[in-house]
């Protein structure tokens, strides 16, 4: 098999006998030689727009393949093997238990899915509800505002992920196999083929939800089970190490293996852990506030069009460094999508975005984010998590209990909106004008209004008087890490913390790989149950 980078098919003749046709002109043989093609990876040239470009990268099946190699000196050209992820079970610990993962996302469910795999049995318990029952209460809250504190967006089969983009972007290099494992799994359950291949995958919250239904099922078949409405509420420690759990604070389960899979939201379990003694610390996160644009305009920008026959809705990604020092950048853009209440405590009010797999809502929208650190908000572990609840807190009563809107000239000149410009503003979930400026610190407001203008030079329009603003983007990653070792195991023996709530990841794409890697360290040290 060889490798065939740059190879350019034009937009609008994109297609499989375009692409042969291409490779066989830069390989420098006949089409009839290429027995077979793979798309390795797939992406737009956008740099002669409204010329539009897509680049391959391939893998071709040829006759005379050492000949090719011999006569095509390209860098672009090269001879590649697979290197297929593979599990191996080579503790010689045997379990006396089965071990219990926390937490159904998709850390939670990949270390499932390996460990079910491989003889494990485990035991995924979920503080929510399964995905049907979770939709329909998600959906009932979006409408009334009545709240379930296990049951939302950010809580339950799936995680936070679920109500998404279904984004699968990372910046794993794969030399493992492993980001390729993930997606081929997300394939057999229900995914497009193309996130195997496209340069910015993603799923779509539609599409995702029955692909976490199957997943499930599949591990189920592999002795794997799951228990929904089960919230962790202590551990159960002799001598540093890990003998078992409390759930629901009446249940006791025995085990030997603990994963924290818990999701950045988990506050309560955060603090049940500090108060257990399991090392931890405060880390780095963003907060902003998520901007919506037509979609039309955005296509413009970046393709030349507003709508183009042949192509997706585009996204966008976008950074300044405020003349504050603060780093301001766009963060889980969301094409043709939602702005949605994503909140998961009484009181406090979150946003997050989200799409469809066909992201044709009309509406792009994006959060903009500012960094903050422990010397912003104090190096008590917990120190992070009660600035987001205080940002929170204000977000509530800043929009009255439903997410406060604001257009973007009113944002910078710190007054109330009080009627919508030409935008038609498009939301899971109630709202109320509010001036959002009431829920950050100054250094904040001061770096979201200079970098919305620094990003109205990059894309025309971004700073538009009649953007609609809302509040509040806090959720962007975990505030705490749950500290582990080379082998991921915490200072307590037998606990892993893993994926984006411990600190570990950041997206679906990362935390399924890093439910990989703690399944592999777990496989390191025990025999399978």
């Amino acid at each position: 098999m060889i490798r065939v980078r740059q190879v350019n098919v034009n937009v609008l003749n994109d297609s499989k006998g375009e692409l042969i046709k291409s490779c066989a002109k830069k390989v420098k043989i006949k089409e009839t030689a290429i027995k077979d093609i793979f798309i390795v990876k797939k992406s737009l040239d956008a740099r002669k727009k409204p010329d539009l470009f897509y680049s391959y990268e391939v893998n071709l099946q040829v006759e005379n393949e050492n000949n090719i190699l011999k006569y095509n000196k390209s860098n672009d050209i090269f001879k590649i093997e697979n290197h297929p992820y593979q599990f191996k079970v080579t503790g010689s610990q045997k379990l006396k238990n089965r071990p219990i993962i926390v937490g159904s996302g998709p850390a939670g469910l990949f270390c499932g899915y390996v460990l079910a795999q491989n003889g494990y049995r485990p035991i995924i318990i979920e503080r929510g509800q399964d995905i049907d029952t979770r939709i329909s209460d998600v959906e009932e809250f979006w409408k009334t505002g009545n709240l379930k504190l296990n049951s939302n967006v950010q809580f339950g089969e799936g995680g936070a992920g679920t109500f998404s983009d279904g984004k699968l972007n990372t910046l794993n290099k794969d030399e493992d196999g492993s980001q390729k494992f993930v997606f081929s799994i997300f394939v057999e359950n229900g995914a497009p083929e193309e996130i195997l291949y496209v340069n910015k995958p993603h799923i779509g919250t539609d599409l995702l939800r029955g692909i976490i239904k199957n997943i499930r099922l599949k591990i189920i078949e592999m002795g794997g089970e799951f228990r929904f409405n089960t919230c962790l509420t202590n551990i159960i420690c002799d001598n540093q190490k890990i003998k078992g759990i409390e759930v629901n604070h009446d249940k006791i389960i025995d085990t030997d293996v603990l994963v924290l899979a818990i999701g950045h939201s988990a506050r309560d379990t955060f603090k049940m852990l500090y108060d257990s003694n399991v090392k931890m610390s405060p880390k780095p996160f963003a907060v902003g506030l998520r901007i919506q644009h037509p979609q039309a305009m955005i296509n413009k920008s970046q393709y030349g069009v507003e709508n183009h026959p042949k192509l997706p809705n585009a996204s966008y990604k976008l950074t300044h460094k405020a003349t504050n020092g603060r780093g301001v950048y766009t963060f889980c853009m969301c094409p043709g999508g939602y702005v949605v209440n994503a909140s998961s405590e009484n009181e406090m009010l979150a946003i997050n975005g989200m799409s469809d797999y066909k992201r044709d809502s009309g509406n792009a929208n994006s959060a903009v984010i500012v960094t903050v650190s422990p010397t912003d908000f104090g190096d008590d572990v917990m120190a992070g998590v009660e600035f987001q609840r205080k940002l929170e807190h204000r977000a509530f009563i800043e929009g009255r209990g439903c997410i406060p809107i604001q257009l973007y000239k009113d944002f910078k000149e710190n007054r109330i909106t009080t009627n919508l410009g030409s935008i038609l503003p498009i939301f899971k979930g109630n709202y109320n004008f509010g001036n959002i400026r009431n829920i950050f610190p100054d250094y904040i407001n001061e770096a979201l209004v200079e970098g919305i203008e620094a990003f109205g030079k990059k894309i025309k329009g971004y700073n538009t008087s009649d953007a609609i603003l809302a509040g509040v983007e806090s959720r962007t990653s975990s505030p705490i890490r749950i500290e582990r070792g080379e082998m991921c195991e915490s200072n307590i023996i037998g606990l892993y913390p893993c994926g984006e709530g411990a600190g570990y990841a950041g997206g679906i794409t990362s935390a399924a790989i890093d439910g990989l890697v703690v399944a592999s360290s777990i496989a390191k040290t025990y025999h399978n149950y």
